[in-house]
């Protein structure tokens, strides 16, 4: 199946986050519209999307390791491919959406074996696939947290930033 996901409002902040009614993060397909909103609060406070991502990952904080490579990956001039899961943001655009911003993911074919996880792929409009995201059901309190994102790989540069275009 597939979804779109437009957000109450796009967060910037662990706190604005908080207070949209998807963090109730009883609906899968919103929890994964919200940790690309995470993503992309890294431009304005590496640590305001830290915060947002650990509150999306529940009970399993990020690791050392991981905050680093979000650290690579967006504070190296890599901002675009967070941008890119947005509906409209291409290369020849820039990776500049327009709003209302909206997340598009389907049920992934390669659903794991466990019901306790949900995966989906998530399209980004520099890449020719949709990246994964799989989320784990926490059964008491029926709430879906980030389990694993791979959306922080390498898409098509910004065609500005291409000298080939």
């Amino acid at each position: 199946m597939e979804y779109r996901v437009t957000l109450s409002s796009f967060p910037t902040s662990y706190d604005e986050m908080a207070a949209l009614p998807e963090a109730a993060l009883t609906q899968p397909e919103a929890v994964v519209a919200m940790t690309v909103a995470a993503l992309l609060a890294y431009e304005k406070s590496p640590e305001e999307c830290y915060r947002m991502m650990d509150f999306l990952r529940g009970p399993r904080p990020l690791s050392a390791f991981e905050k680093q490579f979000l650290k690579e990956r967006l504070g190296g001039g890599k901002l675009y491919i967070a941008r890119s899961y947005l509906e409209e943001a291409v290369p020849t655009n820039d990776y500049t959406p327009s709003s209302p911003f909206t997340v598009r993911c389907q049920d992934s074919f390669s659903q794991m074996a466990d019901p306790g996880y949900r995966k989906f792929d998530v399209f980004s409009g520099g890449a020719d696939s949709p990246r994964p995201v799989t989320l784990r059901n926490k059964p008491s309190t029926g709430q879906w947290f980030l389990w694993e994102q791979i959306l922080m790989v390498d898409i098509r540069i910004p065609v500005s930033a291409d000298p080939w275009a």
